[in-house]
């Protein structure tokens, strides 16, 4: 017999939902067998499976060791957790900016992706995983039922903040928030020429997949999307603007390619740029990359997160 207590990072999903990730390699047929025949129990009472998990909840399976060995994820959880990074507490690979019992909020640098694109990449996820199993914050058991994971994506070329859930509950609630709009999401970022008024700027954009690069239009053509970008002029030298950016809607490279079709590419940004100015700031600065950086959230209630954008920002700008 094996018997678990439902712990706060798993609470709010259905037991069917959690049974599925306890006995990974288990089908359907197997779980709903096992509820009927009260093999599992919850509470000390027959299931059907669509119970909403508590805090403190208990768990009890009524099978072999065998059994359960066989099903279980403890052999994949082992081997995610083998190749994870190491957590270096004196080099951390970025900043932790805010922390609570839900979420982890990082400064992610500009080079680093935010999930993998390939099997063999290192992302934030992978750190973020390493540094909450490093302080405890969750542990190996844990990692067989829920896995923490980042909620928003930055381009690995940008920096900024970056979101990760710690519990179910928490990553629910913040991708709902993300979703639904209620959370407020800042850039800054600079650009070629001088803008001298804070607008908020319509438009549609189109992705294409193929090269995972997109086209702004002023009206609607097929299969595109309507954006909006609101924006302020917050400084200005030497024909370059510092801007900061709301996200109205949320497209992908949507800040990117709606400055550049306004005529005010985002300096570093190799893709939807202007390569003479590109040039000109990466001999004079050794900017390689696009200087864009979410630099603020605002939470549902108030809550304001903020980091600073990387120093290259400042040593353009003045």
């Amino acid at each position: 017999m094996k018997e678990f207590t439902i712990r706060p990072d798993e609470a709010g999903q259905r037991f069917d939902k959690y049974l599925k990730k306890l006995l990974k390699d288990a089908n359907s047929g197997f779980i709903y067998k096992m509820l009927r025949k009260k093999n599992i129990v919850l509470n000390g009472k027959k299931s059907d499976g669509t119970d909403i998990l508590s805090v403190g909840d208990t768990v009890k399976l009524f099978l072999s060791d065998d059994t359960f060995s066989k099903f279980s994820s403890a052999e994949d959880t082992k081997e995610k957790l083998d190749s994870l990074p190491n957590w270096d507490e004196n080099r951390p690979p970025f900043d932790i900016i805010y922390e609570d019992d839900d979420i982890v909020v990082i400064n992610k640098p500009a080079g680093l992706l935010s999930q993998k694109a390939d099997v063999y990449d290192v992302s934030c996820n992978e750190y973020i995983l390493a540094y909450l199993l490093h302080s405890k914050k969750i542990s190996e058991e844990s990692m067989k039922t829920f896995r923490p994971s980042v909620l928003n994506r930055l381009d690995r070329n940008t920096s900024g903040i970056l979101l990760a859930g710690k519990t179910l509950s928490g990553s629910q609630k913040m991708s709902e928030a993300l979703k639904d709009r209620s959370v407020h999401k800042f850039y800054y970022t600079l650009v070629s020429g001088k803008v001298s008024e804070a607008m908020t700027v319509e438009a549609y954009l189109l992705h294409d997949e193929k090269t995972n690069k997109v086209n702004i239009y002023d009206r609607q053509v097929d299969g595109s999307k309507k954006i909006i970008t609101r924006y302020k002029p917050v400084d200005f030298k030497n024909d370059v603007t510092l801007l900061e950016i709301e996200l109205i809607t949320g497209r992908t490279h949507q800040i990117r390619a709606h400055l550049a079709s306004l005529g005010h590419p985002i300096i570093g940004d190799t893709k939807y740029g202007n390569k003479n100015v590109n040039k000109q700031f990466r001999d004079a600065y050794g900017v390689k990359h696009q200087l864009l950086h979410a630099h603020k959230l605002v939470l549902e209630d108030g809550t304001s997160i903020e980091c600073e954008p990387p120093a290259i920002f400042k040593r353009v700008i003045n």
